[in-house]
């Protein structure tokens, strides 16, 4: 009886068991679904301010800066892109400056002012406020068919003043060398006399050596003469993304070739930063302060780096 007993208490167990589902082995997370986890980019929480287009403030600047004014202008108002760049337009560096002084803008995205506009700045008694947002970089332009691939800072400050007139001492070829300028208010002009001249006199060169407009002195660089010997200068952001020439190409400056990565990294050595600016009275809740306080945000600055932009660390 006993025996018995013990056989169905046997049994009943090893049917319990049949009956109970095994726990599932713990499962791994392969490994590039791990790392895709991982890299996906936490997005950016929308700070923009947002104002309609009627309360939208009169926004000016240099030529280089007309996308990111349009982008702006866009998240902002919440304008389709395509309007809100037929929407934009500028009066150019030394324009934007007077027309913030004179209350004819509320707000600016622009690059640094050459001395001349500074000096009417000045004189002018009102106060601005400068809020770095951006990185570009001044950058010198040749033919392709130039042989000559860079140039170092010393070389090219030779070459401006006068001291270099051939390219064959450079290591190209047995021509003269045709220096292009820009007017001195520009401002393309104001980085070229901060970062390459140095408060040194570049030589004076014809008049036809002088473009008054940006896209103008790139194309007169890529036709002049019919030869490669010419040689200017712009900023990356507009040479290399708004008037792309066929036919023409970047210098290396001491080693060093203008690219995204090189002014992000400072490593590209002409480089300078460019400005939200208001003028100092500008109220706190006013619209162009908010939004020129905004663009310093990271917020502002994916906005910025979205545009195409280098923006500020």
């Amino acid at each position: 009886m006993k025996r018995k007993a013990l056989l169905l208490l046997v049994a009943a167990l090893l049917l319990l068991a049949a009956c109970t589902p095994a726990a599932p082995a713990p499962t791994a997370t392969p490994a590039h679904t791990q790392e895709a986890a991982a890299a996906t980019p936490v997005p950016t929480i929308d700070t923009a301010p947002k104002f309609s287009f009627e309360e939208y403030p009169l926004v000016d600047g240099s030529t280089a800066n007309l996308p990111l004014m349009a982008a702006v202008l866009s998240r902002v108002t919440g304008m389709e892109q395509s309007d809100a760049e037929a929407h934009t337009a500028c009066t150019t560096t030394p324009g934007a400056y007077e027309s913030l002084v004179n209350g004819t803008a509320d707000l600016l995205l622009v690059y640094e002012a050459a001395e001349e506009t500074k000096e009417m700045i000045e004189n002018s008694g009102v106060g601005l406020d400068l809020i770095p947002i951006g990185r570009d970089a001044l950058v010198f332009i040749v033919n392709e068919s130039n042989s000559v691939e860079g140039l170092t800072i010393s070389q090219l400050t030779d070459i401006y003043t006068g001291k270099t007139a051939n390219w064959k001492s450079l290591g190209g070829a047995d021509s003269e060398i045709a220096a292009f300028q820009r007017s001195s208010d520009s401002g393309s002009q104001a980085l070229f006399m901060k970062l390459l001249m140095k408060g040194k006199t570049p030589m004076q060169a014809p008049m036809e050596f002088y473009p008054t407009e940006m896209g103008e002195l790139i194309e007169d660089l890529a036709e002049y003469n019919g030869s490669g010997n010419a040689i200017g200068y712009s900023v990356y952001y507009y040479a290399n993304y708004m008037y792309s020439k066929p036919g023409l190409k970047f210098l290396a400056i001491n080693g060093v070739a203008p690219s995204d990565e090189s002014i992000a990294s400072g490593e590209y050595p002409f480089i300078n930063e460019f400005y939200a600016v208001v003028r100092s009275d500008e109220p706190a809740d006013s619209p162009a302060r908010q939004i020129a306080q905004w663009l310093a945000t990271p917020d502002g600055k994916a906005l910025i780096t979205d545009a195409g932009y280098v923006s500020t660390p």
